[in-house]
């Protein structure tokens, strides 16, 4: 009966929707969207691990479609994977419209049933997201107020169930959020250079105690405040998080409470930038539903400390935020040498300095084995990562560019991944991506990359070669070779190519893909090797 109602429910929301884009073109609302489809046809080539599955082809495809009318906007997300693409939960297989919504704004008040993604703070409690890279989607499903009475505060709150695939999670979730910006409260203090903001929420789960070993609470609440100071180049924000007991299978069924905190801190003028970070994590899993693993039905998100590499090798041992514990801070110092300086040249120079560190809790178990202390100004004593960088950009002439960067890292494999027998990594990355403009629109990129490490699967260099017509072709060819492996020195070659017109980007590919983790953030998925044809079309409207 529930999944005929689902469909009933579906049904009437897509002919809706054709009534309002009909409504829409005769100038009565306007109708906005986007479209993606991922789809790669699967090889196997046993030397490289890569194995095509029964299926032998994946695809990932989403359409977002938004209506607004007046004060009300509406909007859905129709999501089909046939497969779903090698790396992605195959319980995402099927197709559906799993994102609906309606929302409804007047003097200060936003209503919004259905569907809907939203974030207190910095997400340190609450974080509800998407991030189609990832596979990872846990949108609310209820009903969400947002409400700003006076100039300088906003309230919102909130109750619903997260997304699981085309289904949703046992659990409830409620909660609510305000912020104050006390400057817009004050007249005095309306024209101060100092800006200053409180904010503060709570946020419950609500999940029936059905463990036949465990007496399980059934509602777990956490809070968290947070405080903003803003002076000219200046800018300081904190936030302080409490979980109550949450025993689950991400802790152990621990009983201890959970508590976080982040501190940043930033300072801007012309040229340079300083920014430095810090956090403490304990025991701040915290899922709607108990039994949960991997990125499923996660209420909160633990902002990561450490540095995002896009480049591949550099990408190659990324850090994940571990929720059970950790401490870390980072820092980073960016400085523009100026034009005609004697280190800017010509053009100017950048360069850029990163350094992070990330270690475990110094923790003792108690009497009750269900529960342990933590010293809270300790720092443990195994380091789960560092990474140390340096990154110049120099434009040595109106026609040629590069960057140029180094990476030193210590990456505790098994701690950070959950493995056994990996131990810790040392390695340096060198990083050489220089651009030449042949014309205004004609480019050619190359990119070279070392990693040197005598742990995990030894050195790997990397090549690549890129041509651009912008703002219409491109095509590339690059291969990562693992040459330090004792076992098996093998080359990954990917060769792929682009068009682009208007709103439509159509990009082919084809080769092979190396196994890892994909990060963003500080969340990750694991990605199995692959070796085939890949399509990727995407188009906004």
């Amino acid at each position: 009966m529930k999944n005929k109602l689902c469909k009933k429910i579906i049904q009437v929301l897509f002919f809706l929707f054709i009534g309002l884009s009909i409504k829409a073109q005769n100038n009565q609302g306007n109708l906005s969207g986007n479209f993606q489809v991922d789809a790669q046809m699967y090889q196997t080539d046993s030397a490289h691990s890569a194995y095509a599955p029964s299926n032998k082809m994946g695809l990932n495809s989403f359409a977002n479609l938004n209506y607004t009318y007046g004060n009300f906007t509406a909007g859905l997300r129709y999501e089909g994977y046939m497969n779903a693409m090698l790396g992605f939960d195959q319980q995402y297989n099927g197709v559906g419209i799993p994102y609906r919504f309606l929302t409804y704004q007047n003097d200060g008040l936003e209503v919004t049933v259905g569907n809907f993604y939203d974030q207190f703070g910095s997400g340190l409690i609450f974080r509800s997201y998407e991030d189609k890279s990832l596979g990872i989607d846990n949108a609310m499903d209820g009903i969400k107020i947002k409400f700003n009475p006076f100039k300088g505060i906003y309230l919102k709150g909130f109750t619903g169930k997260q997304r699981l695939y085309f289904d949703y999670g046992p659990g409830i979730v409620r909660g609510v959020d305000g912020e104050v910006f006390i400057n817009d409260l004050i007249p005095s203090l309306t024209d101060n250079t100092t800006k200053y903001s409180i904010g503060g929420n709570f946020v419950s789960k609500f999940q029936k105690d059905e463990d036949p070993i465990y007496n399980l609470p059934e509602n777990v609440g956490a809070f968290s405040n947070r405080i903003g100071v803003v002076h000219k180049g200046f800018n300081l924000s904190g936030e302080y998080a409490y979980k109550y007991p949450d025993p689950s299978s991400d802790n152990g069924y621990n009983i201890k409470y959970g508590d976080a905190i982040l501190l940043n801190a930033s300072y801007s003028e012309e040229g340079l930038g300083i920014y430095v970070s810090a956090k403490r994590i304990d025991n701040m899993s915290f899922r709607s539903d108990i039994n949960a693993q991997q990125n499923n039905l996660q209420i909160n998100y633990i902002p990561a400390i450490t540095k995002t590499h896009v480049y591949s090798l550099a990408a190659m041992y990324p850090y994940a935020t571990q929720p059970n514990g950790e401490v870390g801070f980072q820092a980073e110092v960016s400085y523009n040498f100026k034009p005609e300086s004697m280190l800017g040249g010509k053009y100017g120079t950048n360069l850029l300095v990163n350094f992070s560190r990330v270690h475990n809790l110094k923790t003792k178990l108690t009497a009750d084995a269900t529960k342990y202390t933590s010293d809270y100004l300790a720092i443990g004593d195994e380091l789960y990562f560092q990474d140390i960088n340096l990154k110049i950009y120099k434009k040595f002439s109106s026609k040629l560019k590069a960057d140029f960067s180094y990476i030193n890292l210590i990456y505790n494999k098994d701690k950070v991944q959950g493995l056994s027998g990996y131990g810790t990594i040392n390695a340096n990355i060198g990083i050489a991506d220089i651009t030449y403009k042949f014309k205004p629109r004609h480019a050619l990129r190359f990119e070279l990359q070392g990693l040197f490490t005598e742990q995990d699967k030894g050195n790997w260099a990397m090549g690549l070669i890129e041509y651009t017509f912008a703002p219409t072709w491109f095509i590339s060819a690059s291969d990562e070779y693992n040459y330090g492996n004792e076992k098996d020195k093998l080359h990954y070659y990917y060769v792929s190519a682009g068009y682009k017109k208007g709103a439509n980007k159509f990009q082919l590919g084809y080769g092979f893909k190396r196994d890892g983790l994909d990060c963003s953030g500080g969340t990750c998925r694991y990605v199995p090797a692959s070796y085939g044809l890949t399509l990727s079309i995407t188009s906004t409207f």
